[in-house]
């Protein structure tokens, strides 16, 4: 059974940071490009972060400088570092898998940038 569980979101000041994770299980990690999407209320899901199999990182505009996406293969797992927060960052963050023709998502975690 595939299963994609985020964790890892919370409540933070503007500015501050959070680490968001996504621990995966049920297919072969290595094999599949990871990406994170986000959310926000009203807006349709937007694509954040890119990790590819080997390793290559790439970033939507509005987070370059800020995120930072990583892997671990040996946890099945792949993390995104978020600094310098900003409201505009609130939103529910998820986690995708593509490898070929599948394509898995996670339930999300919410991260939500407030005073």
């Amino acid at each position: 059974q595939v299963q994609l569980v985020e964790s890892g979101g919370g409540l933070v000041q503007p500015g501050g940071s959070l680490r968001l994770s996504c621990e995966t299980s049920g297919f072969t990690f290595r094999n599949y490009d990871m990406r994170w999407y986000r959310q926000a209320p009203g807006k349709e899901r937007e694509w954040v972060a890119l990790v590819t199999i080997v390793g290559t990182t790439v970033y939507a505009d509005f987070v370059k400088g800020r995120f930072s996406i990583s892997r671990d293969n040996a946890k099945n797992t792949v993390h995104l570092q978020m600094n310098s927060l900003k409201p505009e960052d609130t939103a529910v963050y998820y986690c995708h898998a593509m490898g070929g023709p599948n394509s898995y998502w996670g339930r999300g975690t919410q991260v939500t940038v407030s005073s």
